[in-house]
């Protein structure tokens, strides 16, 4: 069948990666420090399903002009 463990486990590795990825594009966005870019990333990564939400909810810094 399709719906093995193995591939459950890849989609929702490939899920935690995209959305770490959407927030990165998000952060890029955002006027913030160096540092306040890595503490805001690092969130995000070690909370791997709520982390990015979080990020993305709170808005981070000031946006950015163009």
């Amino acid at each position: 069948m399709f719906l093995t463990p193995t591939f459950m486990r890849w989609a929702l590795f490939i899920c935690i990666a995209a959305m770490d990825i959407l927030t990165a594009f998000y952060l890029r966005r955002r006027k913030l420090s160096p540092r306040a870019y890595l503490g805001w990333g690092l969130l995000a990564l070690f909370l791997p399903i709520i982390g990015p939400i979080l990020v993305i909810l709170s808005q981070p810094g000031q946006a950015r002009e163009y």
